[in-house]
């Protein structure tokens, strides 16, 4: 077999280039090059120079940005159901590979040939030589979660796009719309031959990993700023991502008050929201905000508004601190998402926290000291209105303004401090109880 097929030729290619190449590589032929769109055919002297042009330019030689492949031209009458894939990655599941191969009909056989490379070599027989044909190019899909698929992508799409040169296939991502809060997944489809998609599944899963351990580092520096909460109960990665949490559930880490919050009780918040936005967090027949409840796994109330013309409407948050997390950032992600607020503005809420009237002067401090402090640490403006009258159960407003995070640095903060208060006030009360033992 002397006649050579050349594909993966680029539009732009004439003959005399492909004359060229071969020249330069000192492969002779015979007769004219048969150029076709996107691929060419020639003749060599004999099988043994078809064989050497093979090994020397296929994949090894760039026309117009675009390496060349060489093979043997087979005429159709004698196409056979067998077809060899080369370059399959050391990491790549076998259970994935015959997952690809099963999408264009029944895999008779599978077999891997020995290789001195660390790629595999594997040739594969199929039902019928059309099956075989339609298995040069097989679509990849990988999951991957939405929160690291920005990267994946990059700025104006610069990642996504030299992985795609680089590996010579079409890479598409599924459209923001088709995440909901049960499937945060987005659907990355890699098409080209099963050489390129493993080679873009092995760049893909890179960067994908690269920004995982990236956000682990992240999270665990903050954790020490915002404690009591479970990192991987809030939904930031994948569910597989066990070792997301450094800490027991309902362990804080170690700061400051953090021996203090061994435990973790349903919390109350109330959140100002623009009035006009509450069909929005509402949703479609409460679509929305039953399905932000279930998920976060928190109660989730609209207080009725106060007077016709209110700018203002009050959010009851009741769970967790994770379920807390979860549903205060979805509001403050809902208000940017329906234009609420202004493209370059920050959506800054107001937030309310009672506590009890007794601990009110410890979030102050000696002076405002603590308060101050919380201020600089948190960069929210958080207020204890002064000369308050407690409510029936004693208890005073601490109001919190910010972005989110800065909203939840200072609400983790303030709760800390009231573990704190409750903590001491208890080993007070153990302690007078001893004493009348004593008695």
């Amino acid at each position: 077999m002397n006649k050579l097929y050349i594909g993966n030729l680029s539009e732009s290619v004439t003959v005399p280039e492909l004359e060229s190449v071969f020249k330069e590589w000192k492969i002779p032929f015979t007769g004219q090059f048969l150029l076709k769109t996107g691929y060419a055919f020639v003749d060599c002297p004999d099988e043994n120079w078809a064989m050497k042009a093979i090994d020397t330019l296929s994949g090894k030689v760039e026309l117009h940005g675009k390496h060349i492949e060489v093979e043997h031209s087979v005429p159709k009458r004698q196409r056979s159901r067998k077809i060899q894939i080369r370059n399959i990655p050391p990491h790549m599941q076998w259970e994935v590979l015959d997952g690809l191969l099963a999408q264009h009909g029944a895999v008779e056989s599978c077999e891997q040939v020995n290789t001195e490379t660390e790629s595999a070599v594997v040739n594969v027989t199929y039902g019928t030589k059309d099956q075989a044909r339609q298995a040069e190019e097989v679509p990849l899909k990988i999951l991957a979660h939405n929160n690291f698929v920005g990267r994946l992508i990059g700025k104006e799409g610069r990642n996504l796009k030299k992985v795609e040169q680089d590996t010579e296939t079409k890479i598409t991502i599924s459209p923001l719309q088709d995440l909901t809060l049960y499937n945060p997944e987005r659907t990355i489809t890699v098409k080209g031959s099963i050489e390129a998609c493993c080679k873009a599944e092995e760049d893909i899963m890179k960067k994908v990993r690269e920004a995982y351990e990236n956000d682990i580092a992240a999270m665990n520096l903050q954790a020490n700023l915002i404690p009591g909460l479970n990192l991987s109960a809030l939904g930031l990665f994948p569910p597989s991502s066990s070792t997301v949490s450094p800490h027991p559930v309902g362990v804080a880490p170690a700061t400051p008050y953090g021996p203090y919050m061994q435990t973790s009780d349903p919390e109350t918040v109330h959140v100002f929201i623009p009035a006009q936005a509450v069909g929005a967090i509402i949703g479609k027949k409460g679509q929305h905000i039953k399905q932000l409840s279930r998920y976060a796994e928190a109660s989730i109330k609209i207080a009725p508004a106060e007077s016709p013309d209110t700018k203002q409407r009050m959010v009851i948050i009741t769970g967790l601190p994770e379920a807390q997390f979860k549903v205060q950032g979805r509001i403050h992600g809902k208000l940017k998402e329906e234009n609420f607020f202004g493209p370059k503005e920050e959506v800054k809420l107001e937030t309310h926290i009672k506590v009890a009237a007794s601990a009110a002067g410890r979030v102050i401090g000696k002076g405002g000291k603590t308060v101050n402090e919380l201020q600089n640490l948190s960069s929210a403006e958080v207020v204890v209105p002064r000369d308050q009258v407690p409510d029936e159960n004693d208890q005073v407003v601490v109001k919190i303004i910010g972005h989110f995070y800065a909203s939840q640095l200072a609400q983790r903060k303030i709760r800390e401090i009231l573990a704190q208060v409750k903590h001491q006030q208890q080993q007070k009360v153990q302690s007078s109880q001893s004493q009348s033992r004593r008695k």
